[in-house]
């Protein structure tokens, strides 16, 4: 399973996991820091019509342990998500990345997608501020729109090296 990961999972995660949507491994979003349940807001619906997609019903979740158990992938749109990964979850810190970083440092298979993340040694890797893709939320429309054409952009860039 790919867990795509933010803060509230209600702009960016939601956002990526649509975008992967024709990735081999099933896809699941989830926050940091959610209020359960909540449907994305007007404007992350209107960035992904922009793009032709749908999130559907999407409601908020906060990632469990279960989510976290069964991630062969932990994509986070931010250092900030994988730091607290390696704090809270120090047990799974090798399958969490932020999505820039995989885009920049994934070598195509083979192997595996597991062995390749393996190899990145990702528990260890510093986190650094370039990493990041900036949370839209409280922001314009155009804000959102920026953010959701820069994910169509990494996503298409790593879908290919998921396989």
């Amino acid at each position: 399973m790919l867990l795509t990961l933010c803060t509230g999972n209600a702009a960016r995660s939601v956002m990526a996991g649509v975008l992967l949507a024709d990735a081999p491994l099933p896809i699941v979003t989830a926050g940091t820091h959610v209020v359960e349940g909540q449907p994305i807001s007007r404007r992350t619906r209107a960035a992904l019509g922009a793009l032709g997609l749908d999130a559907g019903l999407h409601r908020s979740h906060q990632v469990s342990d279960e989510d976290l158990a069964t991630a062969t992938l932990i994509l986070a749109m931010a250092t900030e998500h994988v730091a607290y990964i390696r704090r809270r979850h120090p047990e799974v810190a090798s399958r969490a990345v932020t999505l820039k970083r995989l885009c920049r440092d994934l070598p195509a298979g083979p192997p595996d997608l597991a062995a390749r993340l393996a190899a990145m040694d990702l528990a260890d890797v510093d986190l650094e501020e370039w990493e990041d893709v900036a949370d839209p939320a409280g922001g314009e429309d155009e804000v959102y729109l920026a953010c959701a054409y820069e994910l169509a952009g990494l996503c298409d860039e790593l879908l290919p090296r998921l396989s």
